[in-house]
């Protein structure tokens, strides 16, 4: 099992929908809103460090307000 944390910013105002959204994926194991530079960090538990990447590009890029 690998872990990994993303730093995320997103659009002014969608701090919490984005959150929301980023703390429910099935492989999300904590999620917080920060302040300063970045506005969310994100732990993520996959099987390996390559498929961690291909969550944070497919799946938590993808989605609205990022």
């Amino acid at each position: 099992m690998s872990v990994g944390y993303v730093l995320i910013n997103v659009e002014p105002g969608s701090e919490i929908s984005v959150f929301n959204v980023t703390s429910a994926l099935p492989f999300v194991s904590d999620a917080n809103l920060l302040f300063g530079d970045h506005d969310l960090l994100v732990k993520l538990d996959a099987d390996n460090m390559g498929s961690i990447a291909r969550l944070a590009v497919e799946s938590i890029r993808a989605s609205p307000g990022i």
